[in-house]
């Protein structure tokens, strides 16, 4: 094999995401974890019940559709159209994907060439880099600085150049909990028609925002026929173990990804399916309870993380909260984050590792809240041993 690395250069230092290494910190340590993602509760029981019969009754043990079940695809477009008021077809414009990782992957693997060039919101979720890079693109970061966290959109339009292909958008953001305004969009929207930029839109955080509104971009004059709008069940129902994700958007672009998706797991969560497309249709009491009940536990870790001597950004999105070390002496976050558990046994995730400005992220650090009340107070009350000392 000579000298060659193994991995292909385009993944070069890409190896085990932040998230492994932190989550296998917080087993080893024995610490309390408020670094990855996902909630420590299950969701809806009756939710879970749907997925066991499915499985007992022999729903979705074979291989489903490639598309998604019928039942799914019609229950995702009906959710679009109940909540966002966009209509899509669910036979040509609804893609059921595995989580909206693999939805993300195989837009950009469809729709990227190389030299091809993405603008994305920076921050970014560390599955775009990658991904992008795979598809042999170069990212163009667009920095949401502190403290609020806005894109500042005299700069956007300077990024964009003949070769920028589409814009990679994701609202509410994960991590700094940012939820683009309307105008805000509306400016994005202007420009992706003006230079005839296609727009991929993470929305997996539509249903977790508090005291702003979420706008889907596809919505705005201009959009439909070039955005495609990605979603997911994990976020919203707590069932993030099932992946089961979604595309929608027109058929030509449906089409593109459908293609590239294929390839990848073909088909996956068959008996999750039929369960997640009751999900879809619980009442908007489930959606409101389940977002007032992220808000209080939202307050609570502000609270306790301010109380730390931490300077926090209260999130208006996500299950996800921003916060800067420099007040506790600290400025590196990495550094950070890997002593954290063995000074206070928590974890967290640090954001510099979403940054390619790695220094605008640097002191910056991230802690979710999609834990149970009593998780969270004990965290606190480990956490309130750095301003003790």
């Amino acid at each position: 094999m000579g000298n060659r690395p193994l991995l292909n250069r385009r993944l070069a230092g890409m190896g085990t995401t932040i998230f492994a290494e932190m989550s296998a910190l917080a087993t080893a340590t024995g610490s309390i974890n408020l670094g990855q993602g996902f909630p420590d509760t299950d969701g809806p029981a009756s939710v879970a019940r749907a997925a066991a019969d499915a499985v007992l009754n022999g729903r979705g043990n074979q291989y489903p559709p490639g598309p998604g079940i019928p039942e799914l695809r019609a229950a995702i477009a009906e959710h679009q159209q109940r909540f966002h008021g966009l209509s899509y077809d669910p036979d040509t414009e609804v893609l059921v994907t595995a989580g909206a990782t693999e939805a993300i992957a195989a837009t950009l693997l469809a729709l990227l060439e190389p030299g091809d060039e993405v603008i994305a919101l920076e921050p970014f979720y560390d599955s775009y880099a990658a991904c992008i890079a795979m598809a042999g693109a170069t990212r163009r970061p667009l920095t949401l600085r502190a403290p609020d966290f806005r894109p500042d959109l005299d700069e956007l339009r300077t990024l964009i150049t003949p070769r920028t292909r589409l814009l990679l958008i994701n609202t509410p953001h994960n991590p700094t909990g940012t939820v683009l305004t309307a105008d805000e969009l509306a400016a994005i929207a202007a420009l992706a028609v003006e230079h005839d930029l296609l727009v991929v839109t993470d929305e997996v955080y539509e249903h977790l925002v508090f005291g702003a509104t979420h706008h889907p971009i596809a919505a705005l004059p201009g959009m439909r026929e070039r955005t495609v709008s990605i979603s997911s069940a994990g976020k919203t129902f707590s069932f993030t173990g099932w992946k089961v994700g979604w595309v929608t958007a027109n058929p030509a672009l449906v089409t593109a990804v459908r293609t590239a998706k294929q390839y990848l797991t073909y088909v996956s969560a068959g008996p999750f399916q039929y369960a997640v497309a009751e999900a879809l249709r619980l009442p908007d009491s489930y959606f409101d309870g389940f977002r007032a009940d992220l808000l209080r536990k939202r307050d609570l870790l502000v609270d306790g993380l301010t109380a730390a001597g931490f300077r926090v950004f209260t999130p208006e999105g996500t299950y996800f909260i921003t916060t800067d070390i420099t007040p506790l002496g600290e400025k590196d976050g990495i550094e950070f984050c890997r002593a954290l558990p063995e000074r206070c046994g928590v974890v967290a995730i640090p954001n510099a590792v979403f940054y390619d400005n790695t220094e605008a992220g640097r002191s910056l650090v991230r802690f979710t809240f999609c834990k149970q009340e009593a998780v969270i107070n004990e965290a606190i009350e480990r956490l309130s041993k750095l301003r003790k000392r």
